[in-house]
């Protein structure tokens, strides 16, 4: 297995279940972090992505399918604004890391079994398809960082949802 897909997918499960399991602060370091991982991991490890048939289709399915999981994962988290301090916080749980560590075991799994379960099948899909392996492991990085994106983005939203909602309730007061 490509070490790059480890790499990529260990880096986002520990910062992810790091800085998100418990309750904690949604201040901007945690809304860029998320950013500057993928503005590093993607130029180093995708490095040919493809730009036309099958390949840049499994690319993008991997990239919208990631998306929605890093909103899936996002609704799994509360967003409260402390009335006293206005800090706006987040409280994931066990459903959270379980939903995180369940997607990047099934893209690990699958890396595993591409080369060592079913090397032949895929191989086989992959030239009647004129998929590269290079297409494939972009697939999985590129998965793992639009759901990590697609967390945040979701986390910016509702932070800026519950600060406007704290403020409309002080002003009706």
């Amino acid at each position: 297995m490509d070490a790059s897909i480890w790499i990529v997918n260990i880096i986002v499960l520990a910062s992810v279940l790091g800085s998100d399991l418990g309750r904690r602060k949604i201040g901007a370091a945690r809304l860029l972090r998320p950013a500057i991982a993928a503005a590093v991991i993607v130029p180093i490890y995708v490095k040919h992505p493809a730009t036309t048939g099958t390949g840049l289709v499994l690319e993008l399915a991997g990239a919208a399918f990631g998306l929605l999981l890093g909103l899936a994962a996002a609704a799994l988290m509360t967003v409260r604004r402390d009335k006293d301090t206005g800090i706006v916080n987040t409280h994931a749980g066990v459903a959270y890391a379980a939903l995180w560590t369940a997607v990047i075991g099934a893209r690990l799994t699958f890396s595993y079994g591409a080369q060592h379960w079913y090397t032949n099948q895929l191989g086989r899909w992959m030239y009647d398809h004129q998929v590269s392996v290079d297409a494939l492991t972009d697939t999985l990085i590129v998965m793992a960082i639009a759901m990590l994106l697609g967390r945040t983005g979701a986390l910016a939203v509702k932070r800026n949802t519950a600060a406007a909602a704290n403020r409309t309730h002080a002003l009706a007061a």
